[in-house]
């Protein structure tokens, strides 16, 4: 019930959007093990940091049986003012990674979302942020911000588009009035209203798209590639915030990483295995 709390708190609500469902064991053995001292706030930001390190280094995805022990030791004598634990101190989040997140069975993706969803996102049609009421009344999922069928009229390559830079939490109804036309177009539909929703004025709209970490200058200029670059930058940022660590800019891969393998294949591989 505790892990379940922690993670709702992450705006963690479906299996379907949890990163690693194998994190779930350790975090409910720590919490189980450390009892009260899990609601002390300094304690609670070291296992919030913890968390996103093992979902932004991707370290749950393979020796599960390793990490979950290591963590459960080491864990609590952080907490208690020993060193960091190695899920903390191993993390490596490669600035290019972002562009290979395509698919739900990335953890880091999946991360992502939550992390928007917890710094503040808001619908960008409703201004609603995405707590749990929300979450569940309005049908929440990730969609594009250039919609697919405008990409590919422009010629834009799917592991371009369908990079997690090019998308974002927004419920079901909004990703309707969205469709597949340029953002200047949809945009100007939002500000218009219509018989089912009313109008937005513009100062409001560019508040929710900013919140997404979303320049409404390159998104109203339908600037792709320009706002590619921006948001990848915004959304390092908010990775190196949950992590407490700098992003690795280096194009030499990680250990056993086949420079030509999509990560999000090798992961989707594994998961077939398993």
């Amino acid at each position: 019930m505790q892990a379940a709390k922690f993670l709702h708190m992450q705006h963690i609500y479906r299996i379907f959007d949890l990163p690693y469902q194998s994190q779930i064991v350790p975090l409910a053995a720590i919490l189980a093990d450390i009892g009260d001292a899990g609601e002390h706030d300094a304690n609670r930001a070291k296992l919030v940091r913890w968390y996103w390190n093992g979902v932004f280094g991707e370290l749950y995805g393979s020796a599960v049986e390793t990490r979950i022990a290591r963590d459960f030791m080491e864990v609590p004598g952080w907490l208690a003012g020993g060193a960091e634990p190695s899920t903390v101190s191993e993390t490596l989040f490669r600035t290019d990674r972002l562009k290979t997140m395509r698919m739900r069975l990335s953890a880091a993706y999946k991360g992502i979302n939550a992390l928007l969803m917890k710094e503040g996102a808001q619908d960008f049609r409703s201004g609603q942020k995405f707590d749990h009421t929300v979450f569940f009344g309005e049908n929440v999922d990730i969609h594009h911000i250039f919609p697919q069928d405008w990409c590919k009229t422009h010629g834009i390559k799917p592991k371009v588009y369908d990079s997690i830079i090019n998308k974002t939490p927004l419920s079901f109804r909004t990703n309707r009035i969205i469709g597949g036309v340029a953002p200047s177009e949809y945009l100007a539909k939002l500000e218009k209203g219509s018989d089912k929703t009313p109008p937005i004025e513009r100062g409001r709209l560019d508040g929710f798209l900013a919140s997404h970490l979303v320049d409404p200058a390159l998104l109203r200029a339908d600037g792709f590639d320009a706002f590619m670059a921006d948001r990848q930058k915004r959304l390092l940022a908010l990775i190196e915030q949950a992590t407490g660590k700098a992003a690795y800019t280096g194009a030499v891969p990680e250990e056993g990483e086949d420079v030509e393998q999509d990560p999000d294949t090798v992961e989707a591989e594994k998961t077939i295995a398993a």
